[in-house]
């Protein structure tokens, strides 16, 4: 019997050999994931950045909008922008709200910067650091 037990385990190795990856097979495939993660992801992060830009630019012309349509109901554009939401004006020609809710923050979570002598206007982000200026990501965004 003790022989028969024998033959049998030397036939299952041999038709079922065991399965299974070795170290150096995993740390071969992690190897190559993380050079494919360090390609990647520079190009993630750009894409990120401009899409964020993307959103900045239509969000200023959707203020820009509101801010024509103010001016074609009362006359001028308003001294800053909660003029779009609240009627700090007083004058009945006043049809506002000209937007939905409250005044949007730039994709970085800062106020947009507007300015008005109330016949011209300018309105921009300073971008992802915030502060005037700035070159490439980091440069001042407005139409």
């Amino acid at each position: 019997m003790k022989n028969f037990t024998m033959q049998l385990n030397t036939r299952l190795d041999r038709h079922y050999p065991q399965a299974g990856f070795t170290l150096i097979e995993i740390l071969v495939v992690m190897a190559i994931i993380a050079m494919l993660a360090v390609m990647v992801a520079p190009n993630i992060f750009n894409q990120q950045a401009g899409a964020q830009r993307d959103a900045a630019l239509s969000q200023i012309s959707s203020l820009q909008a509101a801010l024509d349509m103010y001016r074609l109901d009362v006359g001028e554009y308003p001294d800053d922008l909660e003029g779009l939401v609240e009627n700090d004006t007083g004058r009945a020609s006043w049809n506002g709200p000209y937007l939905r809710g409250e005044l949007p923050l730039d994709p970085w979570n800062n106020a947009y910067i507007y300015d008005s002598n109330g016949r011209e206007f300018s309105l921009i982000s300073y971008g992802p650091d915030g502060e005037q200026g700035g070159e490439d990501d980091d440069a001042d965004i407005g139409l």
